[in-house]
C-alpha cells in the first residue's frame, strides 16, 4: 500500500520478535542507498534529548557499520533540528583501558577520521564523558566531551541493557526504537509497546514521510 501510494506510512511489529518483523521487511522493502538498517532511540532526560544506536538490529556492528550507523544517526537528527555531536562509547575512554572487545570502535573511529565527514565525532569515550560537561576540564581536546547528543554503542546488548535501565530506573522517556536505513517510512514496535509507544511511533513514521524523499 505504501509502495503504490496508498498510504503515506505503516506501524507494524506488537505481536511478534522484533527481528521476526525485520526479516519480513527485508523480503520486500530495499535499505535506502549506502546506508545500513538499525534501530535508534530517541531518549528524553533532564531536558535533553540524545539518540542512540543501534539498539535493535544488529549484535555485533563492525567498524564500517558503526560509520554507517554513525552517518545515519547525524542525517536524522538534522531532521529533527539538531546540531549533531557522536560520541562512540566504550568502557575506556581514549583508549585506556585498551581492550580487545573495543577494537572495533576505535578502528571505526579511524574510518572516519580519513573521511572529509561533516559532523563533529569523537571516542572512544564513556557515556558521563560523553555527556556531562564537567569533563570538559579533563579532556579539552575534545569537542564531544559534555556535548554529545549521538551515543553510538558498542553492541546492541549494552545498547538495549543501557536504555531499558534509562527507562525503568532513571525515569527517562524512550521513543522508540526507530528504524532507520529502510527505503519507505516503516516503524516495529516491539513486543510490550504500549499505546503510547505505539502512537509516537506513527508521528514519527508519518513525519518521515513527509521530510524524507524515499524515491532518492
Amino acid at each position: 500500500m505504501i509502495a503504490s501510494g496508498d498510504a503515506d506510512a505503516m506501524v507494524t511489529g506488537n505481536i511478534r520478535h522484533y527481528a521476526a518483523s525485520i526479516e519480513k521487511l527485508k523480503k520486500v522493502v530495499d535499505s535506502r542507498e549506502g546506508e545500513e538498517i538499525f534501530g535508534m532511540t530517541m531518549m528524553i532526560a533532564k531536558g535533553k534529548t540524545i539518540l542512540v544506536a543501534d539498539t535493535n538490529v544488529q549484535d555485533f556492528p563492525s567498524p564500517d557499520r558503526l560509520t554507517k550507523v554513525a552517518a545515519s544517526c547525524v542525517r536524522v537528527s538534522r531532521l529533527f533540528g539538531f546540531d549533531p555531536k557522536v560520541a562512540f562509547l566504550s568502557h575506556s575512554t581514549f583508549g585506556k583501558p585498551v581492550s580487545r572487545n573495543t577494537k572495533h570502535v576505535r578502528d571505526a573511529i579511524e574510518i572516519l577520521k580519513t573521511k572529509k565527514v561533516d559532523f563533529d565525532f569523537d571516542g572512544e569515550m564513556q557515556p558521563d564523558v560523553a555527556l556531562n560537561p564537567i569533563y570538559k576540564e579533563i579532556y579539552p581536546f575534545s569537542k564531544i566531551v559534555g556535548n554529545a547528543n549521538i551515543l553510538i554503542m558498542p553492541a546492541l546488548h549494552s545498547a538495549a541493557i543501557s536504555t531499558k535501565l534509562m527507562k525503568s530506573f532513571g525515569g527517562a522517556k524512550l521513543i522508540g526504537p526507530l528504524l532507520i536505513g529502510l527505503g519507505l517510512p516503516i516503524e516495529v514496535a516491539p513486543l510490550r509497546s504500549s499505546t503510547s509507544d505505539i502512537l509516537n511511533l506513527a508521528s514519527i513514521a508519518a513525519y518521515s514521510s513527509e521530510v524524507i524523499d524515499y524515491k532518492n
